[in-house]
């Protein structure tokens, strides 16, 4: 039996306009945006649907995230956005994630640059 030994190759990366590290890292020291008695674990970032970004096989632009807890998170990928935002009383998801991106320090600062 032969076995490949070369390396496999690398999907191309994130493109530099989806990349907004500094943001990930601000939201992760704010609260569970779906606040409730059951929130447990660390804040994670979690990235809301978002056609103009994402395409097929990748992923969101980090600018679309939004910060929840870890069980807040896997429950949210669970029941997928729309039964996650009825769940919680979200009207609307996109208003919901650009409250949190414009409330960042540092949106002006990375649009500029990209």
């Amino acid at each position: 039996m032969r076995v490949n030994v070369r390396p496999r190759k690398r999907n191309a990366p994130r493109p530099a306009w989806k990349i907004a590290t500094a943001y990930l890292k601000w939201l992760r020291g704010r609260e569970c945006a779906a606040a409730a008695t059951e929130c447990e674990g660390k804040i994670e970032a979690a990235h809301t649907p978002d056609p103009d970004s994402k395409g097929m096989g990748t992923k969101a632009a980090d600018f679309t995230a939004v910060p929840l807890c870890a069980w807040h998170h896997r429950r949210q990928h669970s029941i997928g956005w729309p039964a996650f935002a009825k769940e919680h009383g979200i009207k609307d998801i996109e208003e919901w994630r650009r409250a949190y991106w414009f409330s960042w320090p540092g949106w002006r600062e990375w649009k500029r640059d990209k």
